[in-house]
């Protein structure tokens, strides 16, 4: 399918690996000029240069902490005028709630809440202004279904989706669209770093962990950065244009309801 996106410009926060590189090469293949971003400047080198290598198309690496204003600074001086936006971030660490203490909850609030907001501030009104926009939001699964320990993560996440509610209705007339992506169990290196540090903490072998996980989705395995990445590119295409202020769920059936 041609996704009616090529020679568009995007901006993918948090790229350098996983689920945001997935959607910055899926992006890439369909002809978009991509900005990648992650903290890790060799890797992220690295990355823009494989991506561009695979899909010829021109992808610019911005190194550095999205949540920093300055690296959004640097971000939009190398796209200023962008089509799309994926705002993606790390997440708060699992923790007890009972450890959460106000800083720690002021970071979590600033990473997955303010940030992606403030980068939608700084660019939709030339979305607006352009009658074209595209924005996906990478938040979790645990927004619709709250994942113990993780309750900063799911709060932050979730209350980004109800701000954005009201806001992708306020400008859906002008073909601009807020979408969000909510991954369950997708193997990515978060996921296997969680698998390794169970086992360190049980003793249980990594093989026999990663099967019991698996077995908890209907779809009996774990889903593939790819088939993220090619989710976010339809939500970011023409195709997609009446399709705004919804939670695209991709958890293999985790998520056990009819609505």
């Amino acid at each position: 399918m041609d996704l009616g996106i090529s020679g568009r410009k995007a901006i993918v926060c948090a790229s350098n690996r996983g689920l945001g590189r997935a959607c910055a090469e899926a992006l890439a293949e369909n002809g978009v000029e991509v900005v990648v971003n992650g903290i890790d400047a060799a890797r992220l080198a690295e990355t823009a240069r494989q991506i561009a290598e695979k899909t010829g198309a021109k992808v610019t690496p911005v190194a550095g902490d999205v949540s920093d204003r300055k690296v959004q600074e640097a971000l939009l001086a190398a796209c200023p005028e962008p089509d799309i936006l994926v705002n993606n971030n790390g997440g708060p660490p699992l923790r007890d709630f009972r450890q959460v203490d106000r800083e720690a909850l002021l970071e979590g609030v600033t990473q997955n809440f303010a940030t992606p907001l403030e980068m939608i501030q700084h660019v939709i009104d030339g979305m607006c202004e352009r009658k074209f926009g595209r924005i996906v939001n990478i938040t979790s699964a645990s927004v619709v279904m709250p994942i113990f320990g993780l309750d900063l993560s799911s709060g932050a996440r979730a209350g980004l989706t109800s701000f954005l509610a009201g806001v992708c209705r306020s400008v859906a007339a002008h073909n601009v669209t807020i979408n969000s992506i909510q991954p369950g169990f997708f193997d990515t290196d978060r996921l296997r770093g969680g698998l390794v540090k169970q086992s360190e903490m049980t003793g249980t072998p990594i093989a026999e962990i990663e099967a019991a996980r698996a077995a908890t989705v209907p779809a009996r395995r774990f889903g593939q950065p790819e088939e993220f990445g090619q989710t976010c590119a339809f939500l970011c295409s023409v195709h997609a244009g009446y399709i705004t202020g919804k939670g695209v769920l991709m958890d293999g059936g985790l998520h056990n309801a009819a609505f």
